[in-house]
């Protein structure tokens, strides 16, 4: 959510008006992120404020676009509380600025809560898997563009600015997840539309109450365990500085595994790979840090992560099993044979 494209205040007042969301009051660059340009917009119409966010996208495209967005509209539709995209009179929910494709949602309600508690993780957990029953009729498909394939092509552009130890991690960690998704375990995974992001800063609260998830724009056709498997490396994890090691934080995992489980239980195939697919979460994020920090791109406002930070979670779960009984369950009765690199 850096600034990579300046909107002027007369671009965003007319595309304001074709949506017929009212006179433009204020435009308003968000810091932090590193994907699309974003933009706080609040406008007045008949008296009522209304505040909503512009998207320009930087690396998506036209094609691309239409799955997150009718994505969102069609979970908002099911209830689930995400950004509605505006459309315009005849339908269109997918605009254009500057050449490149661009989206203005509604904005929702709070402030990410970025000290988590256990309530917080339940009702993560719970509408996450909400989430993910409502997305199971989604007519459209589309992979998960950070997935596996873009882990084998972004690895090698990365690995000239490792030390040898953190070469050999990612390559070792690689080679285990392409074994991992070659079993026969891996594809009994339940499957549809994730999050794919549902970092502590992608959801909103107010008076402790879960107001809603947003920015789809890394959502994808994949695992829901890996999902979950996101989720749990970030929501759950050890924050304070004295044990920002990455580790799981015991409580607020089984809090939100256990809230999860309410709404959709878990299948053997998924109880049996969770290890490894909280591992392939920590891959995930390490390898696209890495390459936002070595590879950046210009922006009027941007913060690159830190990939120290996940090479430490995954680090970890290489090293730690994580506890059975976080799932609240007994381990299945033929669970998946451990995978090995």
């Amino acid at each position: 959510m850096a600034v990579y494209t300046e909107v002027a205040f007369a671009q965003a007042a007319a595309l304001l008006h074709t949506l017929d969301l009212g006179d433009l009051t204020e435009l308003r660059g968000i810091q932090g992120g590193i994907e699309n340009t974003n933009y706080f917009v609040t406008s007045e119409r008949d008296g009522v404020t209304l505040e909503h966010v512009l998207t320009v996208f930087e690396r998506l495209d036209f094609k691309q676009l239409p799955f997150y967005l009718h994505l969102m509209k069609h979970l908002a539709d099911k209830g689930i509380p995400v950004p509605d995209p505006a459309a315009t009179a005849s339908g269109e929910i997918l605009h254009t600025l500057h050449g490149k494709p661009a989206a203005v949602v509604d904005k929702l309600r709070g402030k990410s809560e970025l000290n988590p508690g256990v309530a917080h993780c339940e009702a993560v957990g719970a509408m996450l898997a909400r989430m993910h029953l409502a997305g199971r009729d989604f007519p459209m498909s589309q992979p998960n563009l950070r997935g596996l394939p873009w882990w084998n092509e972004t690895v090698p552009v990365v690995l000239p600015f490792l030390s040898a130890p953190q070469a050999d991690l990612i390559r070792t960690e690689l080679a285990y997840q392409n074994h991992v998704a070659a079993s026969p375990a891996y594809a009994a995974l339940p499957r549809g539309p994730i999050h794919a992001d549902l970092f502590r800063d992608n959801a909103m609260f107010e008076d402790g109450e879960l107001t809603g998830f947003f920015d789809f724009y890394f959502a994808g056709c994949d695992s829901f365990l890996f999902d979950i498997a996101v989720c749990l490396n970030d929501w759950c994890v050890h924050h304070c500085q004295d044990a920002a090691d990455g580790s799981h934080d015991a409580e607020r995992a089984r809090a939100l595994l256990a809230a999860y489980q309410t709404v959709r239980p878990l299948s053997a195939a998924e109880r049996g790979l969770l290890p490894a697919m909280l591992r392939a979460g920590a891959l995930r994020f390490w390898i696209s840090r890495l390459w936002d920090l070595h590879l950046p791109r210009e922006a009027a406002l941007l913060q690159a992560h830190d990939p120290t930070h996940f090479e430490r979670v995954l680090r970890d779960r290489a090293s730690h099993a994580f506890p059975a009984a976080l799932l609240d369950l007994p381990a299945p009765a033929a669970a998946p044979r451990p995978v090995t690199a």
